[in-house]
């Protein structure tokens, strides 16, 4: 398996990522509420305060629970429960649900630009997780000040500290995310750090193509996606296709296979990860957590099959639970079984 320079490297941080920092807000529905009131279902669709405020009366509330979320925030909390470190920049409010954010990734000791004092009186992030009975999740997010995340919150010093920079595909719906995305890629090649990106989501890739392309530029070291978004990101409607393509705009890529698996490209072999069997209750946040064990693996020696295979039981846990994250005891349980 070829190595990256950074992997070898001592570094203070194993991952420096940015995204949206979101507060979940995770449910269940039936599938015709997404008729009744218009969601596309299976997808992240960003709507304003007055809309989501609508579908949050169209549900239950009080069979609702609060989660620590985004994508990153989900994938940087996974690194650290394995026993890597992690710093996050992201941008929260002054309110209630930014108090939980902060207090959440202190709880799994991932670092941050944030200083509570400092922030900004507005509204956090918050997206509506809606899981219907196939275990296919839903999401409504409001970005709230997320809107402003901007290269100013970056902090160039964690980068240049970093074995991977791990840039969320979500913040390319926003022109100032989509600057701080540039800006920390041109950071992470100034500084010899290697460079990670998620697609994050099929609408993304579908409806802001060209920025993800902006992005991508002439490569990525480590590219996270889907069948879905990878067909769709190369025009292709085969993976055998895709996965050719892939292999001219990024190094390494990991392509989940959702119950097959998934298929890492190491650089230089395909490696077929087998799936483990589970009863699929919640999809929302399997692909993060697949990430966040996989970066983990790769920073600490290990190989690329040796990661998909922690990445790919890690997230099977999560798929067979509700909720994006895994205890601290499952995460050790994991790790004991695949002697990670």
């Amino acid at each position: 398996m070829p190595s990256s320079n950074n992997e070898q490297r001592i570094t203070k941080y194993d991952v420096y990522a940015i995204g949206n920092a979101i507060v979940d807000i995770v449910t269940e529905v039936e599938y015709d509420f997404f008729e009744k009131n218009e969601v596309e279902k299976g997808v992240m669709t960003l709507v304003d305060e007055k809309r989501q405020q609508h579908l949050m009366k169209a549900i239950d509330m009080k069979k609702s629970q609060l989660k620590g979320g985004g994508s990153a925030g989900n994938t940087v909390a996974a690194i650290n429960q394995f026993g890597g470190k992690s710093f996050y920049s992201c941008v929260v409010a002054k309110d209630e649900l930014g108090k939980f954010f902060l207090e959440d990734l202190k709880s799994n000791g991932v670092e941050t630009n944030l200083v509570y004092d400092q922030l900004p009186n507005d509204h956090s992030g918050r997206c509506l997780v809606m899981t219907s009975p196939d275990a296919e999740r839903t999401m409504n997010t409001f970005l709230g000040v997320n809107s402003f995340f901007s290269p100013e919150h970056l902090d160039e010093e964690a980068i240049k500290n970093s074995s991977y920079i791990y840039m969320e595909g979500y913040l390319v719906a926003s022109p100032k995310g989509l600057e701080a995305m540039k800006e920390t890629k041109r950071l992470a090649e100034h500084h010899k750090v290697s460079t990670a990106l998620t697609f994050s989501d099929p609408s993304m890739v579908k409806y802001f193509s060209k920025q993800m392309e902006e992005i991508v530029g002439a490569s990525v070291d480590l590219l996270f996606c889907n069948e879905e978004e990878a067909m769709i990101f190369t025009g292709t409607n085969d993976i055998l296709q895709a996965r050719e393509k892939l292999k001219e705009v990024a190094k390494r890529f990991v392509m989940t296979l959702g119950k097959n698996g998934a298929l890492v490209f190491d650089g230089d072999t395909f490696i077929q990860i087998e799936p483990y069997k589970v009863t699929a209750v919640d999809s929302n946040g399997a692909g993060d957590m697949f990430a966040g064990a996989f970066m983990y693996a790769i920073t600490h020696g290990h190989s690329f099959a040796e990661a998909g295979k922690l990445a790919s039981l890690s997230s099977s846990k999560v798929v067979g639970q509700w909720g994006p994250r895994l205890t601290k005891d499952e995460v050790e349980q994991v790790k004991s079984r695949l002697t990670i």
